[in-house]
């Protein structure tokens, strides 16, 4: 399995959200958010990994996903930073 572009999507979305905050939702407007993002929201929906197609509040599962992408952006982020 590869990192496609809809899975980094979705990878995008879970680290929107503020995990210091869990009660802190998330909206992704139609109007001003990419369709990408857009089918992301909607795809994790349906995964049951967020309570609304266009956002709202990280499930328990969700939650988990989001500390995952976050910690591995975070990782990659300091990795890359670093002198080879």
């Amino acid at each position: 399995m590869s990192y496609t572009p809809e899975l980094v999507a979705e990878l995008e979305i879970l680290v929107l959200f503020n995990l210091d905050n869990t009660q802190e939702g998330l909206k992704v407007h139609h109007h001003t958010a990419t369709p990408l993002a857009i089918a992301a929201a909607q795809r994790l929906y349906d995964k049951e990994l967020i309570t609304q197609p266009d956002g709202g509040y990280l499930t328990s599962g969700g939650l988990q996903a989001a500390q995952h992408a976050q910690a591995l952006l975070t990782v990659l982020a300091v990795t890359a930073a670093e002198p080879a």
